[in-house]
């Protein structure tokens, strides 16, 4: 008598899809968030605007890119993030080639702070981690290593070549070099390579057979690495402590990873730190980042979340304890690695988390909703530091403050059990490793 045939697997096609986001990430990252500080000395000097006039769209950047969460995770959960990704990053493209013939400040406005800003909300993080949480659970958070360490890629390589364009050619065609590279890879090459769901492509997540598969293999999980059985709704997951612990981490480690990265060169340089210590110890800092993704997404199979969570706070606020205490260089340099490790393993973990603990089917609208908080707190870092600088001629009660509040975040992190009980959702979707 014959037996039964297990169902074969077609090719998985989530390395290809990770490539995808990566590269969408990794370029909007490079091309458009980190680029626009490296042209602001050449279009300041070419129209005569001062560098507070042209921060201001970068403001507008950044609070489009936050604030209007709740609607890019509306748009992602309706109509796919691919399309999120094809559209928003193509009105990027538009953005930045305007860059290349702007005269007037209104017209940066118009095509940084608007155009790119919308580029920002609807094709960088939110529908990144959205694919990346549809296509892999039980090595989620090594894919998001990769895709978080894509970015760290894109600040750290781009603004040297934009750097070096600008000289050798100007800044304007510097912009139109940069629409042209974001054309290629953020819409062309991501929009051939992603895909929204495993099962739109008659696939399911993790490479998996059948459904029935899928469900097996994480009943069978061992380890305390908690993944849920259930689709919390918008409304479930915003009444549970655990959302509101890793939305006050996530914004805390923002308002601090904000502040040192404009505030932290000027402080150093008040302890006689020379421009170029100052410089390297914060593209140190953000260079260690990179390894402290890919760190944190290996840990993050074989580890509980909350737990790694508090040790990767408490890492950054080490870090800040040796910048407080920065009277040597190698406590300079002991601040840049820790900080790193620190931002790099935080800025995995969460969205990781995210998704471990309120499932697949609505991670964008739970994410969506959450973003703006986070951006208000880490808008408000530079200026309420800037505030506090002012008033008592030094940063010490800035960093001393935010020092406090990252360690106790560190003791926060250990309070963000799992939620239960509360999910209403009839797609049931994998069976959880129990967290004791």
């Amino acid at each position: 008598m014959a037996r039964p045939t297990t169902p074969t697997a077609p090719r998985f096609s989530g390395p290809l899809v990770l490539a995808g986001v990566m590269l969408a990430y990794g370029s909007i990252c490079g091309n458009v968030t980190y680029a626009f500080g490296v042209f602001l000395p050449s279009m300041s000097e070419s129209y005569g605007w001062s560098r507070s006039v042209l921060s201001g769209p970068y403001t507008l950047f950044l609070m489009i890119g936050g604030l209007l969460g709740p609607v890019a995770g509306f748009t992602i959960a309706r109509f796919g993030a691919r399309k999120n990704f094809m559209l928003a990053n193509l009105l990027a493209v538009i953005g930045l080639a305007g860059m290349s013939q702007v005269s007037a400040v209104w017209q940066v406005y118009l095509f940084f702070g608007g155009m790119c800003g919308l580029g920002l909300a609807f094709a960088e993080f939110l529908p990144a981690t959205t694919v990346i949480n549809h296509w892999f659970v039980r090595k989620r958070s090594l894919a998001l290593g990769f895709l978080f360490a894509s970015g760290g890629a894109g600040g750290f390589l781009l603004p040297p070549l934009i750097s070096a364009v600008i000289s050798g050619l100007d800044w304007r065609w510097a912009w139109a070099a940069l629409a042209g590279l974001h054309l290629l890879l953020g819409v062309i090459g991501a929009s051939l390579l992603i895909r929204n769901t495993p099962e739109e492509e008659g696939q399911f997540p993790d490479g998996h057979a059948s459904q029935e598969q899928f469900e097996e293999a994480h009943r069978n999980v061992t380890g305390h690495v908690y993944t849920t059985r259930e689709d919390w709704s918008v409304r479930d997951a915003l009444a549970t402590p655990a959302l509101w612990i890793l939305l006050t981490l996530f914004s805390v480690l923002l308002f601090t990873t904000t502040m040192l990265t404009t505030h932290q060169v000027a402080y150093l340089q008040d302890l006689h730190y020379s421009p170029m210590v100052s410089a390297t110890a914060l593209g140190l800092m953000l260079g260690m980042s990179i390894l402290g993704r890919i760190l944190s997404g290996i840990l993050g199979m074989r580890f509980t979340g909350r737990h790694l969570a508090a040790i990767f706070m408490a890492c950054l606020g080490l870090g800040l304890i040796s910048l407080l205490n920065a009277r040597d260089v190698f406590f300079v340099y002991l601040y840049s690695i820790l900080a790193g490790l620190g931002f790099g393993g935080m800025i995995v973990l969460l969205p990781h988390t995210m998704g471990a603990y309120f499932g697949r089917k609505n991670f964008s609208r739970i994410v969506g909703w959450t973003t703006p908080i986070v951006t208000l707190a880490s808008a408000a870092s530079p200026v309420l530091t800037g505030y506090l600088y002012d008033r008592s001629g030094n940063y010490f009660w800035p960093f001393a403050g935010t020092t406090a509040l990252v360690f106790l975040c560190a003791g926060l992190a250990l309070a963000a059990r799992p939620p239960r009980g509360r999910a209403r959702t009839t797609d049931s979707y994998c069976a959880p490793a129990e967290e004791t």
